[in-house]
């Protein structure tokens, strides 16, 4: 049974792959007609399709009761985000690029976008109104990035407001066709992610791992799939901007939207404190060490995404060992 699950990592690891390549050459495309600027358009659609996978296991772990899972897939997959995804990214293209000082300050919102949860958690616990307050949180950030003021066109004449010019594009026949091949981008993403998200439970299981270990670790590792291949595919493309717009909007999404939701339906009480502290104090210097490389160069070197790549390596190994 352990080789069939592995079998279907790998096949599904491939769909997922392909899906992301749709995604990119239509996004790209769709960009450019309705000119509206990469990283917001990315930050608000595709980094909400690629936390998608996130959204789905916290609704199912918080109606089954369990909404730890959720919280430890939270955590675990931003942390990957950070580190992973754009560490794997920048080793293997070799350099990640910032352009413009709007995606630094994002960086800075999105961190406090991400330990929103882990503030409310002060008193070990997630309410009902605490989940509220992590909503209003994801609808904050997305109406700030994707308003006209910071994502208007250079052309001083351009006055029109960009979600009503989004809409009209959309009735075109050329950018409903590119809406139709993303449409089925993301339930190819969805579909293959969910499938290895499930078959890393199980093996998780096997080895008899506790609950919040396997959201840190198995599940975190197989939602984030989707934001390491689209990041990776992007750059090779040369488009920068769309892997920090990803990036960003993954990590917000999952820090207020998912697990806002999953509190909302079933509050949570934090059980295994020391692997929790140990989770948030591993993401607060991981997204330390990358806010530092590309506040200081603008860009994120290879070395440094090696790094991050160690630091990564080295949350996993802490985590198993003291388990």
């Amino acid at each position: 049974m352990i080789f069939l699950y592995f079998f279907l990592i790998l096949f599904f690891s491939f769909l997922l792959i392909k899906a992301t390549d749709i995604l990119i050459v239509n996004f790209r495309s769709l960009s450019v007609r309705s000119k509206i600027n990469k990283f917001a358009l990315t930050g608000l659609i595709l980094g909400l399709a690629t936390s998608l996978p996130e959204l789905f296991v916290g609704l199912s772990s918080a109606f089954e009761g369990k909404t730890i899972l959720s919280l430890g897939n939270v955590i675990g997959a931003n942390i990957a985000n950070l580190s992973l995804v754009i560490g794997g990214a920048a080793l293997i293209s070799g350099a990640v690029m910032v352009k413009g000082n709007f995606i630094r300050r994002d960086v800075f919102y999105a961190f406090l976008a991400a330990t929103a949860p882990m503030v409310l958690l002060f008193d070990k616990r997630l309410s009902h109104i605490d989940g509220l307050i992590l909503l209003f949180l994801y609808v904050f950030y997305q109406v700030t990035v994707f308003s006209e003021k910071r994502h208007k066109q250079i052309n001083k004449n351009y006055q029109e407001n960009v979600t009503i010019r989004f809409i009209r594009k959309l009735t075109q026949p050329r950018v409903k066709k590119e809406l139709a091949w993303i449409l089925l981008g993301v339930i190819l993403l969805l579909f293959s992610a969910d499938v290895l998200v499930r078959v890393s439970v199980q093996i998780a299981l096997i080895f008899n791992f506790p609950l919040l270990l396997v959201g840190l670790l198995m599940v975190s590792l197989g939602t984030t799939l989707p934001e390491l291949v689209f990041s990776i595919r992007a750059l090779n493309d040369k488009q920068q901007t769309m892997v920090l717009g990803n990036l960003l909007g993954s990590i917000v999404a999952n820090g207020t939207l998912v697990i806002g939701l999953a509190s909302l339906i079933s509050p949570l009480v934090i059980q295994s404190l020391p692997s929790y502290l140990l989770a948030t104090m591993s993401f607060v210097l991981i997204f330390g060490c990358f806010y530092l490389f590309i506040k200081t160069k603008h860009r994120l070197d290879r070395w440094e995404g090696l790094l991050l790549l160690i630091l990564y390596i080295l949350f996993i190994l802490t985590q198993i060992l003291r388990s």
